[in-house]
């Protein structure tokens, strides 16, 4: 039987700009058919990854194919397969919307009407229908944005490299592009996504891999890295603000630090051990709420779950990520 190789395959790729090592070392192997999220703060890696994957840059040293085919050696195979959304714009200012995605249809190999059906499609579905014949020039930020997602989805592809397609983008037009990444990745392709969203990734990523410093320093299932940080987190939100003091010394003491504020100071997150003094982590998150209710510390409302993307993020790279939600909407409230 012939096995089917991998949409992405990268082996100790190196890349070096000067005196900064971009890529020190990058392994990846990405199954066909998935969308693959690659997670790390500024200056981490990801776009320079994503320009070797994509033949754009030649890596000093290591390997890099795409559904079988080398990067270097085979580069014009490879872009016959891929699709690159990049941070940069790439279509013609000068041209209307649809100007610029019947002209890239057309060149991507597409009849006449293919092409003008192709791009009408895209201007819906990126809500720019109103648009599409005013020149690209015109456009707002978000706009030109979305017209430049929309040129990259122009020619199907069997493996779409997206390098943060939702930066800048308002959260109705990045709903959107989630919808779009999602249907791809429905019909048998795959999906290269870089983001600094935690909770885009969390979302759309079946597996993720975290990159700081050009190094791949974790892999797995949004799951897997989760629990590799730890079995769970209790977040509670205090009744008394006046509290806070006595209520994290009291949980650092129950359950270790650290003990975190929110954003909303009367918010408070800990970290649940997996295991401590034969309990399980349930039984102490349980342990540590009786513990602050004999302490007259009052909790108007608590919840207790997997630790979040953010934390993993957090504790992997030592860097704060962009998330825009909070545990006590996320997790499952044990009350």
């Amino acid at each position: 039987m012939t096995r089917t190789p991998p949409a992405v395959e990268a082996s100790a790729l190196t890349k070096r700009f000067g005196a900064t090592q971009a890529l020190d070392g990058v392994t990846l192997a990405i199954a066909t058919g998935i969308v693959y999220g690659l997670l790390g703060p500024n200056g981490a890696g990801k776009t320079t990854t994503i320009r070797v994957i994509a033949t754009l840059l030649v890596p000093d040293s290591g390997t890099a194919r795409i559904l079988g085919y080398d990067v270097v050696a085979e580069a014009d195979a490879v872009r016959r397969r891929v699709a690159l959304a990049g941070q940069a714009a790439t279509v013609d200012d000068d041209l209307t919307g649809s100007e610029n995605l019947v002209l890239l249809g057309r060149l991507g190999g597409l009849g006449r009407k293919a092409a003008r059906n192709r791009a009408a499609e895209l201007l819906a579905a990126f809500a720019l229908e109103e648009s599409a014949a005013r020149q690209v020039k015109t456009y707002s930020g978000g706009m030109r944005r979305r017209i430049d997602l929309a040129a990259s989805l122009v020619v199907p592809a069997e493996v779409y490299l997206m390098d943060e397609p939702t930066t800048g983008l308002d959260p109705a037009s990045r709903a959107q592009v989630h919808q779009l990444i999602r249907a791809i990745a429905d019909g048998g392709a795959t999906v290269l996504l870089t983001t600094q969203y935690l909770e885009e990734a969390d979302r759309l990523a079946a597996r993720i891999a975290v990159i700081d410093r050009g190094r791949v320093i974790a892999e797995g299932t949004p799951g897997e890295l989760k629990a590799r940080v730890s079995p769970g987190t209790l977040q509670m939100r205090l009744a008394s603000l006046a509290q806070r003091p006595d209520a994290e010394l009291l949980l650092a003491r129950l359950l270790g630090p650290p003990v975190r504020a929110e954003a909303d100071p009367t918010v408070l997150t800990a970290t649940v051990p997996a295991s401590q003094a034969g309990l399980p982590a349930g039984e102490q998150a349980t342990a540590a709420l009786s513990g602050l209710a004999g302490a007259g510390i009052a909790i108007d409302e608590f919840a207790f779950g997997q630790s979040s993307l953010d934390e993993v993020f957090l504790a992997l790279t030592g860097h704060a990520g962009n998330t825009r939600t909070s545990a006590l909407t996320t997790t499952e409230a044990i009350s």
